[in-house]
């Protein structure tokens, strides 16, 4: 059995083989002649109703009015831009990119491009480390400036065959199951899927607390 919570909607997945996942949509309606008031609606849907009716579907974390800070971490040399979002320098406990709401992490990104990682390979214990530390955020990611396929190909791996490569990209999965690693094709991409995963961590978080302030009312 499983729950998920994604604003107004929780995902139920029974155990069981047949018409085992629905989701419950929570709506806040104001009353028509009761100024400030309003009252709950709650609707089910099963899996097969939103299938054939394809209901109008807005994203969790759309845009929301409020603004958050990311925090870029005192060592990293040439860092990211992020137009339009307040930016510090932190000392960060790890990673080189954190979502800040105050003091509090609510969100980290490690930053290695292909020659960063590739050099990491030869001191695999220490980064072993890092990345188990960075797992422990709920909210974390490896971020990649480069493709899988860039640690294939022998003319840009250098110091180690393509196979080394491929194996301990493997066994940084296997052995950090919690942790997001994701590759993108070069510097932009990768600063532009942060800067947007930032920000639907932050949506998220700002909807589940006015979802939550909704129903104690």
């Amino acid at each position: 059995m499983a729950f998920h919570e994604r604003g107004k909607r929780l995902s139920i997945v029974l155990d069981r083989k047949r018409y085992k996942r629905c989701d419950f949509l929570f709506i806040s309606k104001p009353y028509k002649n009761r100024p400030g008031e309003s009252y709950e609606q709650i609707f089910w849907l099963t899996q097969k109703a939103i299938a054939q009716h394809r209901p109008a579907y807005k994203l969790v974390s759309r845009s929301s009015n409020a603004e958050f800070t990311v925090g870029i971490d005192s060592h990293e040399r040439y860092p990211w831009s992020f137009t339009g979002i307040t930016t510090k320098r932190v000392p960060l406990p790890v990673g080189d990119y954190a979502l800040l709401d105050g003091k509090k992490v609510l969100a980290l990104v490690e930053r290695k491009t292909l020659d960063n990682l590739i050099a990491d390979f030869g001191k695999m214990p220490v980064l072993h480390q890092q990345l188990a530390e960075l797992a422990t955020y709920q909210n974390n990611a490896l971020v990649i400036e480069a493709l899988y396929a860039d640690f294939l190909n022998p003319a840009k791996v250098h110091h180690y065959t393509a196979s080394f490569c491929a194996k301990a990209i493997g066994e940084l999965h296997a052995l950090h199951p919690n942790l997001r690693i994701i590759y993108c094709s070069n510097r932009k991409v990768a600063n532009e899927w942060t800067r947007h995963y930032f920000t639907a961590v932050w949506n998220t978080r700002h909807e589940h607390e006015m979802q939550r302030k909704s129903r104690k009312r």
